[in-house]
């Protein structure tokens, strides 16, 4: 396999419920890529439960980012989720400009809205930093209403033409991210992940639409997309893995009748992955 990838992760943890770090570490190490959590807060659950435990760590995280340059710690890839302010987008850009090199991937999900609300701490300052984030990005992964929100184009939850979709990639490409990819696209029967790779061809790929809306999807999702590059994929090929991977984990858990608020079922999904062949030679 050779040298282990090493990953730094920056987004939220919570305890209870299977979303951003608690989603995302385990599927990253099921990849054969060590992940380094910076938390940005930590809960108790997330937050789609109604009471939660919250510890904001915005004051902390420049001082954790400074250990880390003291010790000379470097990073095969970079992936950040959600941020809660401004403030934390700005600390987070100050880790790209010290850590991210040009063989550095940084992958960039931009958790801020879904079913075409954003959340409550998106507001236009927030769309504004997240942007400044994105100019950096090797890959941006966000799901149509946050593809929506940062290009500026109305929001619909149907007629999404091939056409549209496509004028929308190229509106993110010019928010300066090489790569694209716009997540979930409802299309019938089927849900469809919208990629682009520098300014190349538009790539359509479909999974099955099971129904549902299950926590932690995203997480999970743009985890295999980035462990799968650092692995040697291509990003279509990362796309349709981690498309195929989070479409097997929401089947099994609607299966084993887990709420949707707990997230997807990893534990029982997780083999999937070890098992997969697809790494390049040499990896």
């Amino acid at each position: 396999m050779g040298k282990i990838k090493k990953i730094a992760l920056i987004n939220d943890i919570a305890g209870y419920g299977r979303c951003s770090m608690t989603a995302a570490i385990p599927v990253i190490s099921a990849m054969g890529v060590q992940c380094c959590p910076m938390e940005t807060a930590v809960l108790s659950n997330h937050t789609g439960y109604p009471d939660a435990f919250f510890d904001d760590y915005t004051d902390r995280m420049p001082a954790y980012m400074d250990a880390w340059k003291r010790l000379g710690f470097s990073f095969d890839g970079i992936m950040t989720g959600y941020l809660g302010s401004p403030a934390q987008a700005g600390i987070v850009g100050e880790f790209i400009r010290q850590f991210k090199s040009d063989q550095t991937l940084l992958l960039v999900d931009p958790a801020m809205g879904d079913n075409g609300d954003l959340y409550r701490v998106c507001t236009d300052e927030m769309c504004e930093a997240m942007k400044d984030l994105i100019q950096y990005a090797d890959v941006v992964t966000p799901n149509l209403t946050e593809a929506c929100f940062l290009t500026d184009t109305p929001f619909a939850d149907h007629g999404w033409s091939r056409k549209k979709l496509t004028d929308l990639v190229y509106r993110l490409l010019m928010l300066g991210a090489k790569s694209v990819v716009i997540t979930g696209v409802p299309q019938g029967d089927r849900m469809v992940n919208v990629s682009c790779v520098n300014g190349g061809e538009v790539i359509f790929t479909g999974t099955r639409r099971l129904g549902g809306h299950f926590h932690g999807t995203g997480d999970v999702f743009a985890s295999v997309v980035s462990a799968g590059i650092l692995r040697g994929m291509d990003l279509a090929d990362a796309v349709r893995l981690g498309a195929s991977f989070t479409v097997r984990c929401i089947a099994q858990t609607m299966e084993d009748g887990t709420p949707e608020q707990e997230g997807l079922s990893l534990e029982t999904c997780l083999p999937y992955l070890l098992k997969q062949k697809h790494f390049p030679a040499g990896e």
